[in-house]
């Protein structure tokens, strides 16, 4: 997926579009951090004040001033009318950055203005609350103390010394000091910084004393009531904006508080969002005194929550209220000394006791019946439902408005219709607690289990998926191509927009559609025609769900202008891609909405049922031409949550779907709101989604985006229903689909802090696929994330080096790098199995999982379909632009393509399953963009007439790549160096050629890691061996698995000149070039020479060469062996 990319909020509708949360985790209320520099308000406003984009940390137009008589960061600005978003951005990056609450990393701020006017925006670095005087009421406490603030002078409303703060959103403005003598004072509270508008005790000013110097003094303003409350008792104790307690089951809490002699813990709760911290307490509508079970929590709850094992357990008293009643209120726990005093209080994550509770195993969503349509919605927390019908998408108001039914058991709420409302719209509202508002919430929403929206996801549709009319003809009879065994697959990576947008032999309406594919003679589906009739086996379709980030109303789509009259080294075409970015038809869609839903925006008519029938015809299409179908699927987070414009799960449970902190906040590691999948009805609804995509829709595989996010649990549960599917049930073999995923080790959740993760290791023996990075970043060099020039095992690492290794060419440190690097190349062609035996440059015999990959086993799978050994995908450079920029500078253009063509044969003669980018086979290039996901189809689209390949088509998109344009320009400007057709061609062809190898034997796809640990060795290793040079040997002595060839010998010479290599291993066996190579593309195979007497090969430079040895051929010398 795409790395550090958020979310825009409210994107599916047009004045809305390019809106980004730029929160990538909530870090809870920041201790000191230095004073800033600078401090700006980046958001979508800063195009209107004179910046030349939006989000932009480093615009001077909209930096706040520093005063220092208030201590504050200060601005106004003048805003026109419309929906606008910003943070808080120190020091002119967004390193440190601040946004609703006062959260590091958190939510945008919006602000809604009917009309144009002055906005001013105050930033306070001590409690990091940035807002403006549209949301937040300005307050000061004005009086006869200000001067011992820091004030110009006494009774001053202007002075923000003072200034009362809520960044919680509660109504209730706060300030606390212990900057004043004993004393007696008076005071009033200020709004607006003027006494137009002020408040005290009836009118008067409110008197107080300060006993001691120093003391803490609490000041509150309601301002729904306007009360005011002066304390000199000091701040209330405890933070009910946090909620650092959790109901882990039914009857327990967990709560991580040190207790003191005579504590007693209270649940408070409040019907209607009333909680409020007193000097006396919490005040509620009642409260319950806690049990105190342990020191740590009980065992069931301890291995469920183990990030939580060593809290404080309480339980509940037996008279409590019932979980059904408790669940729908707002919750806090409380902790009280022996005197009775509040020592600590804060709210409650519940999502424990809701999986114990109300879990629920039945089916949701609408359900299309003989007579009616049932609606059934999850929501145990709600305090009502009702069900909103619309006859059309277009409708602002409800034709009828049904009361939903509570089911006291499940927490589900239900409501049956005439059937008449079948094709018909819906959305549910829900009154409920929010955690995120702290406050009773009453939303109109989708249903997370629709399966049709309107257009833009505005509502759900009611669609029935058996019915005939969504169906294309022969949809039932499909019949997918054979799939013997797992390490039969190869995966060809597509974006759907990708495929079409550019090709003039699809019908234009198609163009960008699903129903692209179905244009069987377009040259798009020729092409995947001709990968299919050489061994291509699946179609990898990135996110092709309901995504928030594209407008689906094409009309209302921006176009790219025609740029190619550029310069291929110009900044014109990114600035031109960049104006639109936002408001085009182009994203890789990582940012889901409805899971279960095709997308819009890939459907010709986006307003309803079409996009199913398309999406079948897209599959249907596929399957005709051999090809299975994988779909890229998110369900590791969401594109919203909260209140927040897009948010589904969290306007119906709120805090239940996304995996929340320690204080409350929702997690972002992965980019956007992470869901918590650990929690029973989110594996549900991952679980339900896939099933509907398997069984309704025949997806033959499913990519997990971010797989590590889950538990191995999640994707195993997964599985097991999927095998749950049949032929003769279900239409669909569920044995047959392969599932592979993501499984790096980042976040909240790293190295099984929450759960066993489906990270790369933990998935050894799994069967299920995790993508291999060993064998990327050892042939390409560098990995993602540094080494932008680095060169590996493809691209010329010593033996063509480009003199940038510790600053010197060909050095024995570089040699002997590029040995370490062929070793792990080694292991990865044996499939990556953690136990496979092998020589390193080192002499030593080790196993895989010995050799050492930053810091973790090379080695890591225990059967060869466990390992997706690819070295380019969406993310990231292509592989020709990371050729480009690792290659040495003195390489010729033919060369760099061979470098191409090279590092493929690697991928797709190693054992496991080869994973290949589209475009990869023919030197696609995103003109080095490293982070394409919002580049437009200028850098994506994909040319299957070879004219073009994006290479030249100017410098990438800034934000990602600008600190990279002095190395990028030279390259894109050298016309040397510039691919032609000719070349494009060519790499197509020896593409070809080594997939259809690869199929020709089954002695590049072995079944198990004992098959490869037997019939797979190499030849030239240890500390001797030819820099360069690899030597695998495939040998099925007792014919096994290949009934024509007793061995295969597959020689890798990644040297840009020829090398001869000998060994006593093949001397005197007739050993002759694969049938395929003998009439190859590549004419450099023409010069490839084996003296069968003296065992020598002589192979030039940059080849890959297949020698077979038939099955009875060489037999008195391999028996002598």
């Amino acid at each position: 997926m795409r790395l550090m990319k958020n979310t825009p909020a409210g994107s599916r509708l047009p004045f809305a579009l390019g809106a980004l949360i730029l929160a990538f985790q909530q870090t809870g209320h920041t201790a000191d951090t230095p004073d800033p520099t600078a401090v700006n308000i980046p958001g979508t406003i800063q195009s209107q004040l004179g910046c030349p984009g939006d989000w932009q940390p480093e615009c001077a137009a909209s930096m706040l001033g520093y005063d220092s008589s208030d201590d504050k960061w200060q601005g106004s600005f003048f805003i026109p009318a419309g929906y606008w978003e910003y943070k808080a951005a120190l020091n002119g990056s967004w390193d440190e950055n601040y946004g609703q609450g006062a959260w590091r990393n958190g939510g945008n701020i919006p602000l809604n203005l009917d009309v144009g006017r002055e906005v001013k925006f105050i930033y306070d670095h001590e409690t990091h609350w940035i807002t403006d005087n549209v949301n937040s009421t300005i307050a000061t406490v004005a009086g006869n103390f200000q001067y011992q603030l820091g004030c110009p002078g006494d009774w001053q409303p202007d002075c923000l010394q003072s200034w009362m703060q809520d960044a919680d959103g509660d109504g209730i403005y706060t300030f606390i000091t212990n900057g004043l003598r004993a004393g007696n004072y008076e005071f009033k509270v200020a709004l607006n910084e003027g006494w137009g508008e002020s408040y005290g005790n009836y009118g008067s000013n409110v008197s107080f004393t300060v006993a001691s110097d120093n003391d803490e003094i609490y000041f509150a303003f309601d301002s729904q009531s306007k009360q005011v409350t002066v304390s000199a008792d000091g701040i209330p104790r405890g933070d009910l904006s946090l909620d650092k307690a959790h109901w882990v089951d039914a009857d327990s809490f967990a709560w991580n508080i040190g207790l003191q002699d005579g504590d007693t813990v209270k649940l408070h709760y409040s019907a209607d969002a009333e909680l409020q911290l007193t000097a006396d307490g919490v005040a509620s509508d009642g409260a319950v005194v806690l049990q105190y079970r342990a020191d740590t929590l009980p065992g069931e709850a301890a291995q469920k929550f183990p990030h939580l094992s060593d809290f404080n357990s309480f339980d509940l008293p037996a008279d409590s209220p019932s979980a059904e009643e408790l669940v729908t209120k707002q919750l806090a726990l409380a902790v009280y000394s022996a005197d009775g005093k509040l020592r600590d209080a804060t709210g409650v994550q519940m999502a424990g006791a809701l999986d114990d509770r109300f879990a629920y195993d039945g089916e949701l969503g609408a359900i299309v019946g003989e007579a009616n349509v049932g609606f059934t919605l999850w929501a145990p927390t709600a305090r009502s439902v009702k069900l909103h019908l619309f006859s059309d998408a277009g409708q602002e108001s409800a034709d009828t408005v049904v009361p939903m039914t509570r089911d006291e058991n499940t927490g589900t709420w239900t409501a049956s219709v005439d059937k008449g409302w079948d094709r018909k719209f819906y959305l549910y509202e829900v009154e409920v607690y929010s955690y995120f508002s702290r406050q009773i919430e009453t939303n109109l929403v989708t249903d997370p289990y629709s399966l049709s929206l309107s257009m833009n996801s505005s509502k759900s549709q009611v669609v029935n998926l058996d019915d005939t009319d969504l169906k294309p003809s022969g949809w039932d009879q499909v019949k997918k191509p054979a799939l013997e065994n797992a390490e039969d697959i190869s995966v060809y990576e597509l974006h759907v927009r990708d495929f079409s947008i550019e090709d003039e032999t699809v019908p234009a309406a198609a163009r960008g559609t699903f129903a692209a594919f179905a244009e069987r003679e377009s040259l798009g589906m020729e092409h995947l025609g001709s990968l299919a009739r050489a061994g291509l086996t699946h179609v990898h379709l990135l996110p092709a769900f309901d995504f928030a980030t594209v407008n689906e109303n094409r009309e209302a789509q921006a176009e790219t202008p025609d740029l190619s009259a550029f310069a291929p080294d110009s900044t014109e075409q990114q600035a031109a891609v960049n104006a639109i970015r936002d408001a085009d038809g182009f994203n890789w869609g990582y940012d889901p909405l409805h899971f279960t839903v095709p997308e819009g925006s890939y459907s010709t008519d986006p307003d309803g049922e079409a996009r199913i029938r398309e999406f079948r015809e897209m599959v249907q299409s596929l399957s005709r031409s051999g090809l299975r179908v994988v779909m890229d699927v998110v369900y590791n987070h969401t594109s919203s949550f909260g209140q927040y414009q897009n948010s589904v799960l969290d306007k119906i449970v709120p805090g239940y779907y996304h995996r929340r902190n320690l204080e409350g906040g929702v997690e972002m590691s992965s980019c956007c709101a992470n869901t918590a999948s650990e929690h029973t009805m989110m594996e549900k609804l991952m679980v339900d989604s896939m099933m509907t995509w398997a069984k309704a829709y025949k997806v033959d595989g499913f990519r997990f985006d971010l797989m590590g996010h889950h538990s191995r649990d999640n994707i195993l549960n997964t599985r097991a229903a999927l095998q749950t599917l049949t032929l003769e049930e279900d239409g669909v073999d569920g044995n047959s689909l392969y599932l592979y995923g993501e499984g790096w080790n980042f976040g909240e959740v790293a190295n099984d802090a929450r759960f066993v993760q489906a990270r790369q290791s933990n998935m050894a023996g799994t069967g299920v696929g995790t993508f291999n990075d060993r064998l990327r970043d050892s042939v390409r060099g560098g990995n993602p994330f540094g080494g932008f020039e680095e060169q590996g095992f493809g691209t010329g690492l010593f033996t063509d080096s480009n003199g940038l290794f510790n600053g010197e060419s060909g050095g024995w440190d570089e040699r002997a790098t590029l040995l370490t690097l062929a070793d792990k190349v080694r292991v990865s062609l044996a499939g990556n199995l953690r136990d496979y035996p092998l020589q390193d440059s080192w002499g030593n015999v080790i196993l895989g999982a010995e050799l050492i990959y930053n810091g973790q086993p090379t080695g890591y799978v225990d059967d060869p379909q466990e390992s997706i050994n690819y070295i380019a995908a969406h993310d990231n450079e292509t592989l020709f632009d990371g050729v480009q920029l690792k290659a040495n500078a003195t390489a010729s253009l033919e060369e760099r393509v061979r470098m191409q063509v090279f590092s493929n044969s690697l991928v797709l003669f190693a054992q496991g399953i080869p994973f290949i980018h589209a475009g990869q086979e023919f030197l696609r290039s995103k003109s080095m963009d490293r982070d394409s996901y919002n580049s437009g189809d200028w850098f994506n689209a994909l040319d299957w007439s070879f004219e073009t390949d994006n290479w030249g088509a100017g410098l990438p998109i800034a934000d990602k790549n600008e600190d990279k344009w002095p190395l990028m320009a030279p390259l894109l400007a050298n016309p040397d160096i510039a691919p032609q057709k000719s070349h494009r061609l060519w790499t197509a062809a020896m593409f070809r050629e080594h997939l259809a190898i690869r199929n020709s034997s089954p002695l590049f796809r072995l079944p198990t890691g004992i098959a490869v640990i037997d019939h797979v060795s190499f030849l030239n290793t240890g500390p001797e061996q030819v820099p360069g040079l690899i030597a695998m040997q495939l040998d099925d002595a007792e014919g096994t698995y290949d009934g024509k060839n007793r061995r295969i010998l597959v020689l890798f010479n990644g040297d840009n000149d020829t090398v001869a290599f000998s060994h006593d291993a093949v001397t005197g066996l007739p050993y002759r070039l694969h049938p395929l190579q003998q009439d190859s593309a590549d004419p450099r195979l023409g010069n490839v020479t084996f003296d069968s007497e003296t065992g020598t090969f002589s192979l030039p430079g940059r080849t890959t060469a297949v020698f077979v040895l038939g099955r009875n051929q060489g037999v008195e010398k391999l028996l002598a062996e």
